[in-house]
């Protein structure tokens, strides 16, 4: 395989291993600019309701000797594709030794068989393919998008479900008169009974607060299709078997003990870049919470959502091919949750010098972590000047597949002192590596930060 040669004028000091997407595909595709029998390719991810996602690049020539190195190229792109937009079929046009070994990839029993699963049967009720055709019959780009949020009228109940703690506020014409965060453990839970009185018991706290209720707006991690989880953290421990039967319908039985009332629940990024754009009146938007995964969620240059699915928590962001993080779930490595979550300050804790027992859990150990640098312990900041390094390179991978002017940074990481650690170092790499970029990081008051998510869900 021939072999891209990755520099990073900016590099994690805790992880200096780390290979960045957006500097990986840089170098490639100057490689294959200067290629004289350089091919042009298009990849795109076709959805059930028709929408089509597009990516147009430029490839080295689809011969044998080019093979593994144009795979690797073209399959992080599909992988990250498929986790921003969604699609239960890929084509690939322009490339057919590509496109054979990503079918063999992405099947039943190929190396990227979760996807397979989830993409196919799992979200889209259809069967997973990749296509082959040449370059000049590559579809079209065909968009979906929807206006959603900013209804504050009224008594509003809003929700977020994360994977340490449940938020719920009530609030009555926009202003939040009640709002609570109460610690559960939902992820290995084998009986769904447990979310679904976790759920309930905040919303009839919240609902004790206020004289009705006109509506109810959830955020959760995971994919929803017309209020159905279709895969969630959340729901983890629930056995495959019963997910369908008893993990699809929580939302719709839950909203049942509130007759009349419309219910809404949406995908946790979605909602923070709602936040987003509400708060800040800024659009062409990321919102991105690093919680116990990493929630994105994108509003357009008009101001609305889209039907991706922005699940970039398994999205690839790191492209070194040796010792990177696996996805526990998923079984890929370099994937966004490991380096924009809890899961990075887990994972960066003993380069950075701590040692804290092996059983303590990633919310404790972030605990510890943010007590320290309220201490100014020095290791704590090594561990949010690595994240913001890879925050800063993250958006610039971003920007390749999103139009995209700002970001919104919520969740717990980036509380307290060492969330401005995190956007100085992100800032310090898109102003070096990418100045032509412009990008601008928003990051709202402490209360917003913990809280905004189940506020703005309320508007739903």
């Amino acid at each position: 395989m021939k072999r891209i040669n990755v520099i990073s004028p900016v590099a994690p000091e805790l992880d200096p291993g780390f290979v960045p997407a957006a500097l990986w595909n840089r170098e490639y595709r100057k490689l294959a600019a200067a290629a004289a029998d350089s091919v042009k390719i298009a990849i795109t991810c076709e959805r059930s309701n028709g929408a089509v996602s597009r990516f147009d690049s430029v490839m080295l020539a689809d011969t044998a000797e080019n093979l593994n190195v144009n795979f690797y190229y073209v399959e992080r792109i599909v992988k990250f594709m498929l986790w921003a937009y969604g699609g239960c079929e890929v084509t690939i046009a322009g490339a057919p030794l590509v496109a054979a070994k990503l079918a063999e990839t992405y099947s039943a029993d190929g190396e990227r068989a979760f996807d397979y699963d989830v993409m196919g049967e799992r979200i889209y009720g259809k069967e997973f393919k990749v296509v082959s055709v040449p370059f000049e019959q590559a579809k079209a780009e065909k968009s979906i998008s929807m206006k959603l949020g900013g209804n504050f009228e009224g008594c509003r109940i809003g929700f977020d479900l994360g994977g340490s703690d449940r938020k719920c506020a009530a609030v009555i014409d926009g202003k939040a008169v009640h709002s609570e965060e109460v610690v559960w453990d939902p992820y290995f839970q084998k009986d769904v009974n447990y979310h679904r009185e976790g759920i309930l018991d905040s919303l009839r706290r919240a609902a004790a607060k206020m004289p009705r209720i006109d509506a109810i707006g959830g955020s959760a991690a995971g994919v929803y299709v017309e209020n159905q989880p279709r895969i969630a953290s959340l729901f983890r421990g629930i056995p495959e078997t019963d997910f369908k039967s008893k993990v699809r319908p929580i939302f719709l039985e839950i909203a049942k003990e509130f007759p009349g009332v419309p219910f809404v629940v949406l995908n946790d990024g979605e909602v923070t870049a709602l936040a987003g754009a509400i708060s800040l009146q800024k659009n062409s938007l990321i919102g991105l919470a690093m919680g116990t995964s990493e929630a994105v969620g994108y509003v357009t240059p008009e101001g609305n959502l889209t039907d991706y699915l922005n699940e970039l928590a398994f999205a690839p962001v790191d492209y070194r091919q040796a010792d990177s993080p696996r996805d526990e779930w998923s079984g890929d490595c370099g994937v966004g949750a490991s380096y924009l979550s809890q899961q990075a300050v887990g994972r960066l804790v003993k380069a950075a010098g701590f040692d804290f027992p092996a059983e303590t859990k990633l919310p404790d150990i972030l605990k510890l972590v943010q007590q320290a640098r309220s201490e100014n312990d020095e290791r704590s900041s090594r561990i949010y000047r690595s994240i913001g390094v890879y925050l800063g390179y993250a958006i610039a991978h971003y920007a390749d597949f999103y139009k995209l002017d700002n970001l919104l940074l919520l969740g717990r990481v980036s509380s307290g002192e060492g969330g401005s650690e995190i956007i100085n170092e992100a800032n310090r790499v898109l102003k070096e590596v990418f100045p032509e970029l412009s990008v601008e990081i928003h990051i709202p008051d402490e209360t917003f930060k913990r809280h905004g998510q189940a506020v703005i869900a309320a508007s739903l």
